[in-house]
């Protein structure tokens, strides 16, 4: 693969509000502080990449065209602070390794960016995020946003914070260069 790393991040619920199969752009809501959170990272030599389950595609609740829209929306509002995003349109009856917890899209973003894997983190707020990290090598933090609170519990996290900002922050302070 290579050696840069990565922090990879749930969409919703993490970085955005949850909104159930969000199809509006005019729903979008980033959490505050984000932006600043990524930037702060990729200042310090992160690569950000969201990797997000977008079921709603296969279900019929969201269109190609309503997902390009309020995927525009979310990257306006983190100002730059995302290098990537990779998405997974399955079905959760019908997943491919793709599908969180499968972690079909972080060796694909290993492989697109040069990432190694075993100096990355995966945050997210909801169980599947967490052991999608784990399967990959990845070390985790679970947020008590979006899902959260309720999966605290049973995610089995290697940390939990209040949100994202929090875990960006945290990880940062433990991974000085």
């Amino acid at each position: 693969m290579g050696d840069r790393r990565a922090v990879f991040l749930d969409r919703d619920g993490t970085l955005m509000e949850e909104v159930d199969y969000c199809n509006d752009p005019a729903r979008v809501a980033v959490f505050p502080g984000i932006a600043g959170a990524l930037l702060r990272m990729r200042h310090a030599g992160w690569l950000t990449v969201v990797v997000t389950n977008q079921s709603g595609l296969s279900k019929g609740r969201i269109t190609p065209e309503q997902y390009a829209a309020v995927n525009a929306e979310f990257l306006r509002q983190t100002f730059g602070g995302i290098d990537a995003v990779y998405f997974c349109p399955d079905h959760p009856e019908s997943p491919t390794p793709r599908r969180k917890p499968g972690t079909g899209m972080l060796e694909e973003a290993a492989r697109d960016h040069g990432i190694d894997l075993a100096k990355c983190w995966m945050v997210g707020d909801k169980t599947i995020d967490v052991e999608c990290g784990r399967r990959a090598g990845c070390r985790s933090v679970l947020v008590r946003t979006g899902y959260g609170a309720a999966q605290e519990n049973s995610a089995q996290a290697d940390f939990v914070m209040d949100d994202a900002v929090a875990a960006l922050d945290m990880i940062l302070g433990l991974c000085r260069n």
